[in-house]
């Protein structure tokens, strides 16, 4: 027999072997620990570790790179670094760690939260964010006449659950009277953002990250600079409404669109947060950054 044909017959027979010995208790192992790792990420995806992940895993990768060069200085810093290396993961991601522990607790094996799916987006849903889209821009329409200061939080992909935490739960559709009522000057919740998922205010008075960049324009106010910050951490649409002019800002992915009128403001969250309507991708740039020399946070 040529020595192409053994080959290809010993790979064959070592594959038969491999899958001879693979039993149920294999299967159901590989089972077990592909959703444990599917619903770490989903919990992840409550939070915004996923950005610290993706940084353990880009120093993963420069260890290996580090190791393969044999570049002895650095792979000895790094190795005392890696020597505590699951010490170190439970330090950075202890709010997780917890709060899986917490969800185990409350549930029962049968519906675990973190095993759970989110819900599809569908015609039915649409229309609940559509009716939202339409009570919202006539309640920031008069926040705006009135100059009263306003922030939204529209969420997306990034799901917001430690921002959530930081506010008082609301759960309740979205309306003109409640986003007014919400954001009255002397209303205990009026200094903090909203927070709408799906369709629903998910909670208000919550805190959100303030932007670190130094080239942002003086007259931009906290609400302003808290919009730009949670937009760069998340891909979430936050709506400002300026206390001081009245005048209505949108912020996404660290870029601030100033001065929208009621259709502008309503032409983008549609075409954003409406799954089902067919819109030119990708929607939002196209909309968020026309003439984005000239708006991009400028007044």
């Amino acid at each position: 027999m040529s020595e192409p044909k053994q080959n290809v017959t010993l790979f064959f027979e070592h594959v038969w072997a491999l899958l001879s010995d693979f039993g149920f208790t294999d299967f159901l192992d590989i089972l077990l620990l592909t959703l444990i790792i599917f619903g770490l990420m989903r919990l992840l995806r409550e939070t915004r570790s996923v950005q610290l992940l993706k940084g353990v895993f880009w120093l993963v990768v420069a260890y290996t790179v580090i190791n393969a060069l044999k570049m002895s200085a650095t792979k000895f810093l790094f190795d005392q670094l890696f020597s505590n290396f699951v010490v170190l993961l439970l330090v950075l991601f202890q709010p997780e760690v917890r709060s899986i522990f917490e969800s185990m607790g409350r549930s029962n094996v049968s519906s675990l939260r973190f095993l759970s799916g989110r819900r599809r987006r569908d015609a039915a849903r649409d229309a609940v964010v559509a009716d939202a889209i339409n009570e919202f821009c006539d309640a920031v329409q008069q926040l705006s006449a009135e100059r009263i200061g306003a922030l939204t939080v529209f969420e997306q992909d990034v799901l917001l659950g430690e921002i959530v935490k930081t506010g008082t739960v609301v759960d309740a559709k979205v309306s003109r009277q409640l986003i007014g009522n919400i954001f009255y000057p002397k209303a205990p919740l009026h200094d903090g953002a909203a927070i709408i998922r799906e369709g629903t205010i998910a909670a208000a008075g919550c805190i959100l990250p303030l932007t670190e960049n130094p080239d942002l324009p003086s007259n931009l106010g906290t609400r302003h600079r808290a919009a730009i910050g949670m937009s760069e951490q998340c891909d979430a649409l936050i709506c400002v409404v300026s206390e001081e002019t009245g005048s209505v800002s949108l912020a996404f992915k660290g870029s601030l669109r100033r001065d929208l009128s009621k259709a502008e403001l309503e032409t983008i969250l549609r075409r954003n947060l409406l799954r089902s309507e067919e819109v030119p991708a990708p929607a939002f740039a196209r909309i968020f950054h026309k003439n984005h020399d000239s708006d991009n946070l400028d007044a």
